[in-house]
């Protein structure tokens, strides 16, 4: 396995989330109260508990190492407009029904997801922008795009985003992605990993998925990778 500038993705984790100058993004007040959202979404026909499946499982990595501290839930891709419900009902503090300028503004909101779930992800990033709601970060792990739409052009409601692809087989993800907005969101870049073999970690993986799929399973169930992830999101939630 081959990993693209490691490095620089080493200085990313270490330096954090940049500021951005739009209303959305601005600075919370010391006597705000942050809402923290980690949502990530599985791919295929994934079920959003299969605890074999990486996304599962750092979900459940996060939620025991946050608590109730930071709102985090895993989803199928077809249920992004469940969570994009749940989402907004979390930021409404006050559940008076209505997202006021403060609440949007206290939203610390991370969005993950594999394949089809990285389409989802920024299907949601896409949907809260309409709403006025920004995104902290969007991370895309071998994004497969559904129902035709690009998305690997990045929604200016989001502060920073990040592309891990890999091109092996027939099925496999974007091999980069854009901001629609420069001055708005910042590319941390987007890493390639080539796969000879598949990790060890594939062997709980279906035998289908390893056999038809090599290159994109073998991306999803590679812990180097959702190391990597990890420390993207912590890293940002720590930062608030």
């Amino acid at each position: 396995m081959r990993v693209i500038r490691p490095v620089i993705l080493a200085l990313l984790l270490i330096a954090g989330p940049s500021a951005t100058a739009k209303d959305i993004d601005r600075p919370l007040a010391e006597n705000q109260v942050s809402s923290d959202i980690v949502i990530g979404f599985v791919g295929g026909f994934v079920r959003q508990n299969d605890v074999r499946h990486s996304e599962v499982q750092l979900g459940q990595r996060l939620q025991s190492l946050y608590g109730p501290g930071v709102h985090v839930e895993i989803f199928a891709n077809r249920q992004m407009e469940t969570a994009e419900k749940k989402v907004l009902l979390w930021l409404d503090q006050n559940r008076d029904g209505e997202l006021s300028t403060a609440e949007k503004q206290r939203a610390h909101i991370i969005l993950f997801g594999h394949s089809w779930g990285g389409s989802a992800a920024i299907s949601l990033a896409r949907s809260l922008q309409k709403a006025g709601v920004p995104v902290l970060l969007t991370i895309q792990v071998d994004a497969v795009s559904k129902h035709g739409v690009d998305d690997s052009i990045i929604p200016g409601n989001v502060n920073e985003a990040v592309n891990f692809y890999q091109t092996g087989g027939v099925l496999h993800g974007y091999s980069q992605i854009r901001a629609i907005d420069l001055s708005r969101t910042r590319i941390l870049g987007n890493f390639r990993f080539d796969y000879v073999k598949e990790p060890p970690e594939c062997r709980e993986y279906p035998w289908y998925d390893r056999v038809l799929f090599k290159g994109h399973t073998a991306i999803e169930c590679d812990p180097h990778v959702w190391s990597q992830v990890e420390n993207l999101i912590r890293t940002r939630i720590q930062q608030h």
